[in-house]
């Protein structure tokens, strides 16, 4: 097996996920091997027991807590450039890694790089919804400029098109802190929004190479359930757009977010 020593899979694990050792054997059996770590803030030992068994180091947040804080911690105790957050819901194609390196290799100028994703439901791959077609359009200007700073932005304009667990990150640019933590539910849209006014490549590969997983445990779950996910919708869209357009789009973002239902 092909080793890239300059990558890290660094996987986020809170309580006791029914889904966390399939998401390691996911990264174990990665075509091209790399590093990986988990991280956690919520230490048990069904992590420990995990970490263990596969030989991955484990990292304990005794510090600030919070979803973005915990990404941050994760990719803070990385010792490469190149860092994947791994959800531990979400497991990866056998040739994801294969596929970033191959595109990252091309343009090393890059902020980040990512791929599409197909969703999880009740243990089985679901046909593409409505949902995932609109952020495919949304990432076709990237297939054409990845530069462009505007393609960049439209990327993001209409929605959080880059499923935050399909991405690597550039640390030499981005730092060992890249996510911004003031959002609970769409802190990885605000993320990519401050980043695509850099300069440097959002390397995008149109090839579903990693599964999300929906389920009604899930974070993401929780806050649509208590409306955090609209109202940060809400505030999101007026970075973008004035009041009035930021107002009408969520009239048509509230059927789509019940796809997480």
């Amino acid at each position: 097996m092909e080793e890239y020593k300059n990558h890290t899979f660094a996987i986020c694990a809170y309580k006791e996920s029914l889904y966390l050792e399939e998401c390691i054997k996911s990264l174990k059996n990665q075509t091209v091997k790399s590093n990986i770590i988990i991280a956690t803030s919520t230490p048990n030992d069904h992590i420990k027991n995990l970490a263990q068994k596969y030989k991955i180091q484990l990292f304990i947040n005794n510090g600030e807590k919070g979803i973005g804080q915990d990404w941050n911690f994760a990719v803070s105790n990385t010792k490469t450039d190149y860092v994947t957050v791994a959800h531990q819901d979400d497991v990866y194609c056998e040739n994801y890694l294969e596929e970033i390196i191959r595109k990252l290799e091309k343009g090393k100028d890059f902020l980040i790089a990512f791929t599409d994703y197909n969703e999880i439901k009740n243990g089985e791959t679901i046909p593409l919804t409505t949902n995932l077609k609109i952020k495919k359009l949304l990432l076709f200007p990237l297939r054409v400029n990845n530069m462009w700073k505007m393609g960049k932005k439209f990327a993001v304009a209409f929605g959080s098109s880059i499923c935050c667990p399909a991405v690597t990150l550039n640390t030499k640019i981005l730092g060992k802190k890249p996510y911004k933590t003031e959002l609970k539910s769409n802190l990885d849209w605000d993320t990519w929004y401050e980043i695509s006014k850099r300069k440097g490549r959002f390397l995008y590969i149109p090839k579903p190479l990693m599964k999300h997983r929906i389920h009604g445990g899930s974070e993401t779950s929780n806050l649509i359930q208590n409306n955090v996910r609209l109202e940060e919708d809400y505030l999101m869209f007026k970075k973008f757009w004035p009041e009035w357009f930021a107002k009408l789009l969520m009239k048509k973002y509230k059927d789509a977010v019940k796809t997480n239902g």
